[in-house]
């Protein structure tokens, strides 16, 4: 480009075009990467499925093994075909030739050594399967995998109580992705609120900063607007956010909430899902999801006000990082207002 086709462009349209031709380069090194991860795999796979087969054991096949190694690396000297990488690619396939496919495929985009990680340090192949998802979709380098297996973060996602019931109103399919893609807690930190607020400021401030919302909720959505207007029988309605999530193919609504969920929240979610389907949803969509985000929830108050709902609602907290006990008071403020209001 000119020097004076350049100045034409504004700083805005400028920044818009490097951040694109930056996430292009990202995105094909990390398909680049995957397809070397999982070539790679694939002939680890193959190596082990091969001593496997030929019911090589460490002791009784040690001698041939070594041997194998000296010529392999004589052919290739830079696979790392060493006797212990070697017996390493025959537990991969022992441990995962008779496993569901689901869990072989994320586990296929890994590099080597989180494989060995994940073969060494984690006995349950459902656990293994959380671990390698998590790894690949958050781009855990080793370290990171090894500390959340070290926090055994598979297991307090486990004892985590899902207060949703996408379950019960969602095909299984859809809702074991959506309960992959909704969290229970969500992290407003940087919003750097340090003062009481209504919920109306509190939606302005999750827009202005939507980009940093939208990394808060994950991969996938896609912001449609705020405060979304539906009309129904000569009546309004106003949904305070509203998303759509590329990978579940359904609209998303999300209302904040500053105090503690109550019941009647459901019932209001539920008439704006209902109106969202009937409206606004396309042929090829799936039913829309909501979300109630507020500060605070009784896993019970949820489980008996949703247990009647038809539409798949799920409810949320948020934490904003200050300190403990100024977010109280400034929570036990704002709700005692809402109450005397």
């Amino acid at each position: 480009m000119k020097k004076n086709e350049l100045q034409k462009l504004n700083t805005e349209e400028y920044g818009s075009i490097l951040n694109q031709a930056v996430e292009k380069i990202r995105a094909a090194r990390t398909m680049l990467a995957r397809q070397i991860a999982g070539t790679t795999q694939s002939v680890y796979w193959n190596l082990g499925k091969l001593l496997f087969e030929k019911q090589l054991a460490e002791g009784y096949g040690s001698g041939v093994v070594k041997q194998l190694s000296i010529d392999l690396k004589a052919e290739f000297p830079d696979m790392g075909l060493s006797p212990r990488n070697l017996w390493d690619m025959k537990r991969f396939y022992e441990r995962y030739y008779l496993a569901d496919p689901k869990l072989r495929q994320p586990v296929a985009v890994l590099p080597w050594g989180h494989n060995l990680v994940l073969i060494n340090k984690v006995q349950s192949l459902e656990a293994v399967a959380f671990y390698a998802v998590e790894a690949a979709a958050k781009g855990w380098n080793r370290d990171l995998l090894l500390n959340a297996i070290k926090l055994d973060s598979f297991s307090l996602i486990q004892k985590q109580i899902k207060s949703n019931n996408f379950n019960e109103t969602l095909p299984a399919v859809h809702s074991d992705y959506a309960n992959e893609v909704f969290k229970d807690n969500y992290n407003l930190g940087f919003l750097g609120i340090t003062e009481p607020l209504k919920e109306l400021e509190l939606e302005k401030r999750l827009t202005e900063k939507i980009k940093a919302f939208i990394l808060e909720l994950g991969k996938g959505f896609t912001f449609i607007g705020n405060q979304y207007r539906l009309e129904y029988n000569g009546k309004e309605y106003f949904i305070d956010m509203l998303f759509f999530h590329r990978h579940l193919r359904c609209l998303v609504a999300i209302e904040l909430k500053i105090g503690s969920f109550k019941a009647e929240y459901a019932g209001k979610m539920n008439l704006y899902l209902s109106l969202l389907d009937k409206l606004e949803k396309n042929k090829n969509e799936n039913q829309s999801i909501g979300i109630i985000l507020c500060a605070d929830r009784d896993h019970l108050d949820v489980e008996i006000a949703l247990q009647d709902i038809n539409k798949p609602i799920g409810v949320a907290e948020y934490q904003l990082l200050l300190p403990k006990d100024r977010l109280q008071a400034l929570l036990i403020d704002e709700i005692k207002k809402a109450e005397e209001g």
